[in-house]
This record gives C-alpha cells, sequence and structure tokens, in this order.
C-alpha cells in the first residue's frame, strides 16, 4: 500500500536478507573485512555471532556476491538442532553429494574425497553454518575434526560460524571446546548501528526501492525510530514498514516523531501483557494513587463531576433575586463558577501533560490520548455552553430587576 502512495517499485524494509540493500554500516564493514581477512587465510574458523535480526545474513550474502565462484567452493547451511551424524548428511547434501545410504566411515571418506578433488583444480571449500548456536557439542567437534582435513601443508575447509550471542558465550565458556578455540583465526560480534547510521540506512534503502526524497524524516522522527530500534537492521526495518504504512494512511509527506511516537503506541497496544506484569503494574499504581496521571484517561464521569451541568433549577433559582444585594451575590456566584471551570480545565490540562509524558515513555495507547482530546472538548463546549447560559439569566435578571425599579418609581 505505501509502495504506491510514495512511488516506490518495491519494498524497502522487507524482512528477507536481501544482499542488494546490504549497508555497510560500521560494524558490518568491520565484520566484512574479517571475513575477507579468513578468505585470505584459507583455514581455521571465522565466528560472527550478533543479536536476532542484527544482519549477519544479509552480510554474508553480500560476501558471497563478491568471491570468485571459480576458485572458491561454497557450501552453506542453516542448523536447526542438528546433531553431529545429520550435520555431516546435512553438510555432503550441501557440497553436491548423495549420502543416502552411507554410514559415517563412508560420508567422511566421500567429503573428504570431494574436497580433495576440489583442491586438485584449484577451488578451495567453504562451509557458512548458520544459527551455529543451535548446534550441540559434538557436532561442533565434527566440525573441528573436518577443519583437520589437509592436501600436503594446505587446509581442505574453511569454516564460517554465524550465531546468536549465545554461540560467544558456549564457544568461549565450554572447556570442552578449547580444541576448537585454537583454530579460531578471527570473531566479531555485530552490535546495533549508532544512531547517526539510522538515517542514512533508512534513505539507503529507499534510493534502492525509488525514492524521491518524499516522505522526508524529521531529526525527531529519527531520534524515535533509532529509539525503538536500537540500531538492530530487522527491527528497523519491521518498524519502518508500519511507520511508511501509517504515514501513507495519514498522507503525510514528512514522517514526524509524533507519527513514529503514534506508530510504536499501536505497536504496544497490540502486545497483550503478561498477567503479573498487569499485577506489578496495578500494585504500584495503588502506592502512586496520589499522582493523578496514574489514574489514567479521564471518564466521563469525571467531566460530570468537574462541570455541574445547567438547567432551570438553577434558572429559577436567580429570578428570586430582587434587589442589589442578591445580584451581586448572584455574580459572586458566577464568578466561583467561573473559577471552578477555570480550575477545572488546569486538571485537564495536566492530565494531558501527564499522559504525553507516559507516551514519551512509550506507556500508553495513542487512543487513550485521543480519547482524553475528545473528553476534553467535550468539557470546553460544555463549559461553554454553562456560561452562555449563566450570563442570559444574568441579563434577564438585570433587565428584570431595573424594570421593576422603574414600575416602583412610577408608583411612587
Amino acid at each position: 500500500m505505501y509502495e504506491d502512495y510514495y512511488g516506490l517499485n518495491a519494498r524497502p524494509f522487507q524482512l528477507t536478507p536481501d544482499p542488494d540493500y546490504y549497508f555497510d554500516s560500521r560494524t558490518h564493514r568491520k565484520a566484512l573485512s574479517y571475513l575477507g581477512y579468513g578468505l585470505a587465510q584459507g583455514e581455521g574458523f571465522i565466528v560472527i555471532t550478533g543479536e536476532i535480526g542484527s544482519g549477519k545474513s544479509t552480510l554474508v550474502a553480500h560476501l558471497m556476491r563478491t568471491i570468485d565462484t571459480t576458485r572458491l567452493n561454497v557450501a552453506q547451511i542453516v542448523s536447526s538442532q542438528l546433531g553431529a551424524s545429520d550435520l555431516l548428511q546435512m553438510i555432503a547434501i550441501q557440497f553436491g553429494l548423495s549420502p543416502a545410504g552411507m554410514d559415517k566411515a563412508t560420508l567422511l571418506t566421500a567429503l573428504e574425497s570431494h574436497f580433495h578433488d576440489q583442491a586438485r583444480h584449484g577451488r578451495r571449500s567453504l562451509l557458512i553454518v548458520d544459527e551455529a548456536q543451535m548446534l550441540d557439542r559434538n557436532a561442533l567437534e565434527e566440525l573441528r575434526m573436518l577443519s583437520n582435513l589437509q592436501l600436503g601443508n594446505q587446509a581442505l575447509l574453511q569454516i564460517f560460524l554465524l550465531g546468536q550471542p549465545e554461540f560467544r558465550d558456549m564457544l568461549h565458556g565450554d572447556d570442552a571446546l578449547e580444541q576448537l578455540r585454537q583454530r579460531v583465526i578471527a570473531t566479531h560480534h555485530l552490535e546495533g548501528m549508532s544512531e547517526d547510521e539510522v538515517q542514512p540506512y533508512i534513505e539507503h534503502r529507499l534510493r534502492k526501492a525509488g525514492w524521491d526524497g518524499t516522505p522526508g524524516f524529521s531529526n525527531g522522527a529519527i531520534a524515535e525510530i533509532y529509539e525503538y530500534s536500537q540500531g538492530i537492521p530487522r527491527l528497523l526495518n519491521a518498524f519502518m514498514s508500519r511507520v511508511l504504512l501509517m504515514g501513507a494512511m495519514e498522507e503525510a509527506d514528512m514522517v514526524s516523531g509524533l507519527l513514529v511516537r503514534a506508530v510504536h503506541a499501536d505497536i504496544v497496544s497490540d502486545v497483550p501483557m503478561p498477567k503479573v506484569q498487569t499485577a506489578v503494574m496495578n500494585q504500584a499504581d495503588d502506592e502512586q494513587s496520589d499522582e493523578d496521571i496514574d489514574q489514567g484517561p479521564m471518564q466521563e464521569d469525571d467531566i460530570n463531576d468537574l462541570a455541574p451541568e445547567p438547567g432551570m433549577d438553577e434558572f429559577s433559582s436567580a429570578m428570586q433575586f430582587v434587589d442589589s444585594a442578591q445580584h451581586e451575590a448572584f455574580q459572586a456566584e458566577l464568578e466561583e463558577r467561573e473559577a471552578a471551570r477555570a480550575e477545572a480545565m488546569a486538571l485537564v490540562l495536566e492530565r494531558i501533560a501527564g499522559l504525553e509524558q507516559k507516551l514519551e515513555a512509550k506507556q500508553v495507547n495513542m487512543q487513550d490520548l485521543m480519547a482524553t482530546a475528545d473528553r476534553v472538548g467535550a468539557l470546553e463546549a460544555r463549559m461553554a455552553e454553562q456560561e452562555r447560559a449563566m450570563r442570559r439569566i444574568v441579563t434577564k435578571l438585570i433587565g428584570w430587576v431595573e424594570a421593576e425599579d422603574v414600575r416602583v418609581r412610577r408608583a411612587a
């Protein structure tokens, strides 16, 4: 939908890794340098870790576009809790072998023969294992054994291991993996992009999709986008898709901080709150009941309490005043009502300010703020009606008193 509105020819923030959209951030540039160094060495393990969605797969896909496939024989697998035996079969399949019916010894022999054949034709073999944190200790040991295969003094297989942070912890925290650690020649942990890289990243992907500069992005919007995504590419992509969708729905040519906050509030409202967390928040609200904003948006009953409705009873009561002293008392009552109106409006504005603070802290649904704004509008309209009614009463009362004075003087 938003692609059509903004004239894009593709979806710039799709979640599927696409090397066409690779962005050379500082952390990815450093990781790419380590991978290039590893390829130049032609042996051992290169370990790249990062949070979910940090761009590991996109990084490797970009690297694969730069290599000379006539000199490098590459296989890539995605681990899914594979045991040692299953892992070996998966590796054989990805290198073009048919392991069906082979026992482990035969399978290892077939792999070694394949690597020897590739080496004799001037091609080194590279295995890329994604989601390495899913591998158990025995599977990792099999990988280490494969990396030991040699032809003369040349390693036959090099291995890249990509994984989440827990793989790094496992690699360095398990004494049984000491031999594997000694064969790791380079490691890098992908961090999130810094805040100053977020706007170039967004604009880079938009340009790839035919962006003509619309929508633009305010500084406040970029800051909010970074705050939500922390520079993690997948989080940023998913969030930006929602931002552009809302921008198209609102026909916005400029993405503002307010629009981004509205999207985040909408996302938060879609996530059910755990019961335990709800209980804790309720308890916290009880303990801070003296803070009016913790009571949530104003309800209709609150407004009714703050705004007494004018009616015929008030008018009938007002018409009982027939002298100047009573008139002054009535004026005093009118002033009191005006003061009450001002106090009520101050309370409403205080609650709005509190809701805005909670919105900034990402703890409130944008719909709550809009509902409160609607109720404030209703309160203002009711107060205005009260004021008009009271002024009509005063005008009629003054006219009635003056007419009575004239009648009395004429009678005298």
